[in-house]
């Protein structure tokens, strides 16, 4: 029988992330991954770096914007570690903190934007709210449409198809082992004390005996809980991402609406990638439910509607040629905030997933680390799974 200290079940940014972290402070890690490392969200996702409060979190009424807001603290710390995290790998991650504005274009979606730059400056978020003629002068591609914006400094974007590898990297050379094409068939809590994980690939199944667990393998996640007899409310969501032709540089900024589904910035290579969250259509099984190993199908109204936003919003992307859309599958949770930390029913057993995984990957891992070393992390609080014990509160 295998044995570690800590397992990590899922080889995205996360999990790698905190395999490397967890590596270096001498603990014996075991990485598994059910496919490739980084082919799921965390390389699939368009790179964006937004630490203002997204859409989705704003337009459905105060009693979430105001919860959402207690996350600013983590956005904080997601700031300084992606200022810090090519030096500390050593690789060049096309990372660019140029600023990243959110804009509005009707006087209803201004005062949204009002209201969410508040929330952001009384937790300590640097966000500056512009009129339209001062987010044209910082960026002139915005169009006559946008009527004001918020700006924060610190936003941008970066590769995601660079990082997940890196991260891998970094973790072998520190000591983890990762394993991929390995899948857990069957995960629980060992007499005595720790955890037991029967993995299988192409060889045969074997048998992981693990003091601690780290779950992180996105959509697949509440089945890996489901295997230790936990519920986890994370639900898959198809999202399309579309990518511009290149061409020479006309947007330095993160661009977001307040009020439409958009998200807008220029990779290094020079094209201009669109997002923001429109549905992509999830494939079914033949006998009901998602099937989460099939690649969820482009929705040509999503696609034309994204399109449309990201035009009236900066109307030179109407001169360039489509060149790639593409889907992603991602987690939200059942309250929209991702879910961090230990299960209080099940000490030593760690879950992470459920949104802004890419913009708060990094520190998320980081703060977990140290809560897996014994360390208090209060900074996880607001995002701990036994907000949801209730639905745990059956189980054997």
């Amino acid at each position: 029988m295998d044995t570690c200290d800590v397992l990590i079940i899922g080889g995205g940014l996360i999990g790698c992330a905190s395999a490397w972290h967890l590596a270096r402070t001498g603990a014996s890690v075991a990485l598994v991954e059910a496919g490739d490392i980084n082919a799921g969200a965390s390389g699939q996702n368009a790179g964006s770096l937004h630490f203002q409060m997204e859409r989705r979190f704003l337009e459905n009424g105060d009693a979430l914007a105001d919860q959402a807001a207690r996350i600013v603290a983590l956005n904080r710390l997601a700031i300084k570690d992606w200022r810090g995290i090519e030096q500390e790998l050593g690789v060049d991650l096309h990372v660019a903190q140029h600023g990243g504005l959110m804009v509005a274009e009707t006087p209803e979606q201004v005062a949204l934007l009002e209201s969410k730059t508040r929330r952001e400056v009384a937790e300590g978020l640097a966000t500056v709210l512009l009129d339209g003629d001062a987010a044209r002068d910082l960026c002139p591609a915005l169009g006559p449409r946008v009527l004001a914006a918020s700006y924060l400094a610190d936003e941008g974007h970066a590769d995601p198809r660079a990082l997940g590898p890196a991260l891998a990297a970094a973790a072998r050379a520190a000591g983890a082992r990762l394993t991929t094409r390995s899948r857990v068939e069957a995960l629980g809590k060992r007499t005595g004390g720790g955890f037991d994980a029967v993995v299988s690939d192409a060889n045969g199944s074997r048998t992981i005996h693990a003091s601690q667990v780290l779950v992180a393998a996105g959509a697949w996640t509440p089945m890996i809980c489901a295997l230790a007899n936990l519920h986890m409310p994370l639900f898959p969501v198809g999202l399309l991402m579309n990518a511009s032709e290149r061409t020479t540089p006309i947007l330095p900024h993160l661009i977001q609406h307040v009020g439409r589904r958009l998200s807008m910035k220029q990779a290094h290579a020079g094209n201009i990638l669109i997002g923001g969250g429109w549905p992509a259509l999830l494939a079914q099984k033949p006998g009901g439910g998602f099937d989460l190993n099939a690649r969820a199908t482009v929705l040509p109204e999503s696609r034309s509607a994204n399109l449309r936003a990201a035009i009236d919003v900066v109307p030179a992307v109407g001169q360039l040629n489509l060149i790639r859309s593409w889907t992603g599958v991602t987690t939200i949770s059942a309250d929209q905030l991702p879910i961090v930390g230990e299960i209080g029913r099940m000490p030593g057993f760690f879950v992470a997933g459920g949104g802004s995984a890419f913009t708060l990957g990094l520190t998320f891992a980081r703060l977990i680390a140290r809560a897996m070393s014994g360390t208090a992390v209060p900074e996880l609080d607001v995002l701990s799974p036994n907000r949801f014990n209730h639905l745990n509160s059956f189980m054997g």
